[in-house]
């Protein structure tokens, strides 16, 4: 799980941190809410801690211009009621006030987190549907016969959306560390899913020098 905080204060962005990665989950740091819109323009995220005081962008301002977002628990030290409610009225998930306990803020992370990931173990894009729990996938409602690593491959591209994946990073995530395998391995891997995908082959993207990145291109 992938998580975006977002506070100008450094001393809580790095307790936060430091607890997020007790519970396993990848932690990204962002001082406004100027420097979190542009983040996640460009990442996938499952939930965003998110401070209302900071300068140039404000959460209350983030929340009002960014729509299309993961679950938000706010961490704040305004205690007013009207905060609350302005925040719950733009879409939050939690209001929690500063100071705070780490070990409380990582309960509400885990449980807004189960809730909303009954929602994510499907993936549906245009007549594409990858189903996490049953490993199957269809398109035009025809299932598609991926191998067990292609679809794996499939899972963790959809997971990482947008981002720039090396070979090397696909073959530890895939393959694990006690893999004795290169690169042409992962060009192999993705050369079939591609073949499976069909006309949907080009969301697979190469990224020359790097690796690959899957991206949603402009629906119909």
């Amino acid at each position: 799980m992938k998580l975006l905080v977002v506070d100008d204060e450094e001393k809580i962005r790095k307790v936060i941190l430091e607890y997020a990665k007790i519970e396993g989950y990848e932690i990204k740091e962002a001082e406004t809410g100027l420097e979190a819109k542009k983040y996640l323009e460009e990442e996938a995220f499952d939930l965003v801690i998110l401070d209302i005081m900071m300068p140039k962008m404000d959460g209350f301002t983030f929340l009002k211009e960014v729509q299309e977002r993961p679950p938000v628990i706010v961490l704040s030290a305004r205690r007013e009621e009207m905060d609350k409610l302005t925040g719950f009225s733009y879409g939050i998930d939690d209001y929690l006030t500063k100071p705070f306990s780490p070990k409380e803020l990582m309960a509400r992370c885990k449980a807004i987190l189960a809730r909303t990931q009954k929602v994510q173990d499907r993936y549906t894009y245009k007549t594409m549907c990858v189903d996490f729990l049953s490993r199957e996938v269809t398109i035009n409602k025809t299932l598609i016969p991926l191998t067990p690593k292609e679809f794996e491959l499939l899972s963790y591209f959809i997971k990482n959306k947008g981002l720039a994946i090396s070979r090397d990073q696909l073959l530890n995530k895939i393959w694990d560390y006690s893999f004795f395998g290169d690169e042409r391995t992962v060009d192999t891997h993705i050369k079939m899913l591609r073949n499976h995908l069909g006309i949907y082959r080009d969301l697979i993207q190469t990224v020359r020098g790097i690796g690959y990145r899957y991206k949603e291109y402009e629906k119909e």
